[in-house]
């Protein structure tokens, strides 16, 4: 009996393996040449497959993703934009996504980015020509065609792919370009009544949002709080923009001398909003901005989890406070 298993095992073994060879080795049909798709950032070598499966691709998308698991590849795939000139094998296929055989390299602009961390990314992706190094923010403004144009927040996160080589000016032009597309639109589709009357506003308004919650829910009562102040003529009072007036100055630590200090950014100090957008906003916080929820709530404190207590009167938002900050 124990003969007769060990030789099922062994025939079972010889069959996976010679199926295993003939799938490795058996080349890809292509539907169109050069086929040419996208790996993102964070994606899984399964979801891949699936893709690949969807247009015709992978055949058998369970079979390459076990392939990949089984030879300790399945959690190295490179993001980038690949390109298949010709028929390749599956094991082809999976060395090119491990290796990072890439036609197009990624960079990526993350919401709520100041331009001054856009710039120190550029700086240090390798694939990128670095025609900006030596240039000033208003020399980089003034080479993408918009020499009196403040650069912060006029640059739309997304993901982009660029050829090796290419200039970071290239880059920079094509997310201003998508950025004031993004505005444009949403500002089109406005609610009405809104106190501020120009985009601009509306992209300092959704920079002040997107840097006060990373809760997607929560960004419209966010606009709605401080729609509510501004219409009322009340100090916004937003710590981001009090930060982003320190500079450099800013130690991670926001005090009272901080929030008393006058500059063109500090909102407890001066009425509106401030004269420019504080960071890259996403397209939630671009829609938050012009179609802010409707609330009576003037306050929010942050509970400690990363989400916000909301309050109609200064009364309730004392209570708040006590309880989510002082544990009182």
């Amino acid at each position: 009996m124990i003969k007769w298993l060990r030789t099922l095992l062994l025939l079972i073994m010889l069959s996976t393996g010679a199926w295993a060879t003939y799938y490795l080795s058996t080349p890809i049909a292509l539907p169109v040449t050069p086929f040419e798709f996208d790996v993102k950032t964070g994606v899984t070598m399964k979801r891949v497959a699936q893709q690949l499966a969807q247009v015709g691709v992978l055949k058998q998308p369970f079979a390459f993703t076990l392939v990949a698991r089984l030879t300790g590849k399945g959690s190295a795939l490179k993001a980038g934009n690949y390109a298949l000139n010709g028929p390749v094998t599956p094991w082809e296929l999976l060395q090119k996504l491990t290796k990072g055989d890439v036609s197009q390299s990624e960079f990526k602009f993350i919401e709520g980015w100041n331009f001054k961390q856009l710039r120190y990314a550029l700086d240090h992706s390798p694939n990128l020509q670095h025609d900006t190094l030596d240039l000033s923010d208003a020399e980089i403004m003034a080479k993408l065609g918009w020499p009196n144009q403040h650069p912060e927040g006029r640059f739309f996160p997304d993901t982009y792919f660029f050829s090796s080589g290419m200039s970071d000016l290239t880059i920079l032009r094509r997310a201003h370009k998508l950025m004031q597309t993004q505005l444009e639109d949403v500002w089109r589709e406005r609610a009405e009544n809104l106190p501020y009357h120009t985009m601009e506003q509306a992209l300092i308004m959704a920079s002040i949002i997107e840097k006060e919650t990373g809760q997607a829910a929560e960004r419209p009562l966010i606009a709605g709080v401080f729609v509510n102040r501004l219409q009322i003529g009340m100090l916004l009072q937003t710590d981001p923009t009090v930060i982003y007036g320190l500079g450099d100055r800013y130690d991670g630590n926001l005090r009272k001398r901080d929030l008393l200090a006058d500059t063109p950014y500090n909102t407890y100090t001066r009425a509106g909003l401030p004269p420019t957008p504080i960071a890259m906003p996403g397209i939630e916080a671009l829609h938050a901005a012009v179609h802010p929820a409707p609330t009576r709530a003037l306050y929010f404190v942050g509970r400690g989890n990363g989400t916000h207590k909301f309050s109609a009167t200064l009364a309730e938002h004392n209570q708040a406070v006590n309880k989510y900050q002082r544990h009182q």
